[in-house]
Parts: C-alpha cells; sequence; structure tokens
C-alpha cells in the first residue's frame, strides 16, 4: 500500500523544524560531524541512539546530551560494516526509544594512498564503511519504518567528493562517496512507496578529529594556510564547521523538506560551482 507524505502547508514553522517526539539513530556520532548532527537532533526534540565504533566516544556524547538537551540520548557500540551490529542497533532504538523516524548514515573514512600504491584491503575497507555501511543501515531503518506504518528519513552523509574527483590519494573515498550518492537516489525510488524519504548531504572538507588526523597521516602541515589550500574554502569564504553541516541535516529529516525525497544537498559554501 502506498503511504504519502503529509501535506504540511497549513503548519507553523515552528512545528515544522521540530522533531519532538521522534527517534533518531545517527552513526559516527562519536565526534567531527556526527557529534554535531546528534546535538542538534537533540536540540530539535529528538530522542537520540549515538552510535559510534568506539563505546567511550559514543558513551561520553550521550551523557553530554542527557545532561544538555531534551529528549533521552542512549549511546551503542556499532560497527557499520557488520550487518549483527547496525541490526542490533535498530532493534536497540525500537526496544528502547520505541521505534525509529531518522537514520543518520555519517559514519565514513578516509584513508589517504595512491591509487597505485593502494591495497585491495584499503579499497576493499573504505567501501565497507562508506558504502556497505550505507546500505546496511539505511535498509534497517527502513525494515523498521515500514513495519510502523509511519514512514521516516533516512539522510546519507555524502561528500563534494560524490560529485567530482579530488584530492590525489582519495581514489576509494571518491569511488565509495560517489556510491553513497547513487544509493541515495535508488532507495529514495524503493522507499518512497512507504512514505520513507532519503536524502543526502554532501560537505566539503571540514576541519574535525577526523580530518585533522588524515591531513596529518597524509603529510599536510596544520597550520591555517596550509589548511585552507587543502580544504578549499569555496566563494563563502571560510572553512566549514561542523555544525554548519549538522544544521542542513536537520533540515533535511525535519517537515521543513517533506516533498524533497532522492537528493543530495551540496553544503559547501559554493566550492563545486
Amino acid at each position: 500500500m502506498q503511504v504519502s507524505v503529509r501535506d504540511v502547508s497549513s503548519r507553523p514553522l515552528a512545528e515544522l523544524i521540530s522533531l519532538s517526539g521522534r527517534r533518531a539513530v545517527v552513526t559516527g556520532a562519536g565526534r567531527g560531524l556526527g557529534r554535531a548532527i546528534a546535538d542538534r537532533m537533540a536540540e530539535a526534540g529528538a530522542d537520540v541512539l549515538v552510535t559510534d565504533v568506539e563505546r567511550g566516544l559514543a558513551a561520553a556524547v550521550a551523557g553530554d546530551l542527557n545532561a544538555r538537551r531534551p529528549g533521552r540520548a542512549l549511546a551503542a557500540h556499532v560497527d557499520v560494516t557488520d550487518a549483527g551490529s547496525v541490526t542490533a542497533a535498530a532493534d536497540l532504538a525500537v526496544r528502547e526509544l520505541g521505534g525509529v523516524d531518522i537514520w543518520v548514515n555519517n559514519a565514513g573514512i578516509f584513508p589517504s594512498v595512491p591509487a597505485l600504491e593502494m591495497s585491495e584491503e584499503t579499497w576493499d575497507g573504505v567501501f565497507a564503511v562508506n558504502a556497505r555501511g550505507v546500505f546496511l543501515g539505511s535498509r534497517e531503518a527502513a525494515r523498521r519504518m515500514r513495519e510502523s506504518g509511519s514512514g521516516g528519513v533516512i539522510v546519507n552523509v555524502v561528500s563534494t567528493a560524490g560529485f567530482r574527483g579530488t584530492a590525489p590519494g582519495l581514489a576509494a573515498y571518491v569511488g565509495s562517496k560517489h556510491a553513497a550518492r547513487g544509493i541515495t537516489r535508488q532507495l529514495a525510488l524503493e522507499f518512497a512507496p512507504f512514505g520513507i524519504r532519503v536524502l543526502g548531504v554532501a560537505p566539503t572538507f571540514v576541519p574535525t578529529e577526523g580530518t585533522m588526523a588524515a591531513a596529518a597521516e597524509a603529510g599536510v602541515p596544520l597550520d591555517a594556510e596550509s589548511l585552507k589550500s587543502v580544504m578549499r574554502p569555496g566563494p563563502l569564504g571560510r572553512l566549514g564547521v561542523p555544525d554548519d553541516i549538522a544544521r542542513v541535516v536537520v533540515f533535511c529529516a525535519s517537515d521543513l523538506a517533506a516533498f524533497m525525497t532522492g537528493s543530495t544537498l551540496l553544503a559547501d559554501a559554493g566550492e563545486t560551482i
């Protein structure tokens, strides 16, 4: 049976942006973009399951959210490449929070290895997190959303690398993010009959713990000018911060975007113009 998205035209803006009463799962939420996304989700009123491959990081973020934000935050160790781990997280959200209304596939890795030197193991590892992880999370979220009969929203954190080539050494990352963008479009088509919207958000490189560590590993000096040359601020004139991306994700998850699915929104300060 076709489940149609609601016409929200008569509702005030304050209600459309609110996530009160909704249950959100955010992967890779122990730091960086994921942490900022979980924070804004909680601020908007959602109960949040904070997941990360590092259990301690997830627990710290959940504790912080419970101290500062409305709603309820839980933590879970999740390896997004492992189907059983992802299924367990979805089951936990249903059991402890009452369901899954929003699922954000944020977890990602980006090792820098020249293509001629890249091993099959490195290539497969990047795709396991950045593409397989998106599929597994989306599948398990959609199964719970379909069972509830009330639909939901899946947001995939893609990248500007899903639109073009980027710095040398990132062949696996670029390929995986093109895959994530394609998965977003296809799953939007397949899940639409169940009232499930699927959107992507494509950030430019944003200084986070992860990107700074990757830059250091690639031998990039971590002074401000070097970071600017690597992370390429767009026409808006500054590097992004995690909250710049989190706000776009919250928009996608909210009823402000109720008539949108399949798109990947660029959050790149105009870098890809």
